[in-house]
């Protein structure tokens, strides 16, 4: 009788031990997934003042910020543009930047209207609010490019973005505060 329930005991544990291995944990996320994830929740619509403090002749016009998802979720498309201006190139800036995961990093390229893709590389804050992006290289003629970037969330209907650019080697940087979203009632 003590072999039967030793051998039953035995058998529990094997089982137990089996089931266990063939359970999958899924691995925490990686800070680059996490900065990502901070990335995609500003998808939507968004309009705020422009401000650039070296050239406030810039400064005071209204942008127009959209953000979307896309590649079932891979990759964010952040396109900026002056408020209430079409959607014509040949007239207006309308510079596309793409965000997605590559490898542990988060990464940012950024198609600038002066024709180049400078590539940036973003890190989350340690209070998962600001992504912050340092350029990392740049295809194209560098001379007048997109620098440094940093997305800063406020609250879930708030955000400001700031767009360091190079231009005749001095750094200059546009900040747009995202005062609200004009898509709030989709959310």
């Amino acid at each position: 009788m003590k072999s039967r329930i030793a051998l039953s005991v035995l058998f529990v544990l094997i089982a137990a031990t089996a089931f266990a291995a063939d359970a999958v944990v899924a691995p925490a996320p990686s800070e680059a997934e996490k900065s990502f994830t901070t990335m995609k929740s500003l998808a939507g619509e968004w309009e705020g003042p422009a401000t650039v403090q070296e050239m406030p002749q810039m400064s005071g016009g209204k942008m127009h910020i959209s953000l979307r998802v896309t590649s079932r979720g891979h990759a964010l498309v952040h396109e900026l543009q002056e408020a209430g201006t079409p959607l014509d190139a040949t007239k207006f800036d309308h510079p596309v930047t793409m965000v997605y995961l590559e490898g542990d990093q988060l990464t940012l390229i950024h198609y600038c209207d002066a024709g180049n893709r400078p590539r940036m590389i973003g890190k989350l804050s340690p209070d998962g609010k600001t992504v912050e992006f340092e350029l990392k290289d740049i295809s194209g003629d560098p001379s007048v490019h997109m620098h440094h970037s940093v997305f800063t969330v406020i609250d879930a209907n708030h955000h400001t973005e700031d767009w360091t650019f190079m231009m005749n080697d001095k750094l200059s940087t546009r900040t747009s505060t995202c005062s609200g979203r004009i898509d709030a009632a989709l959310n």
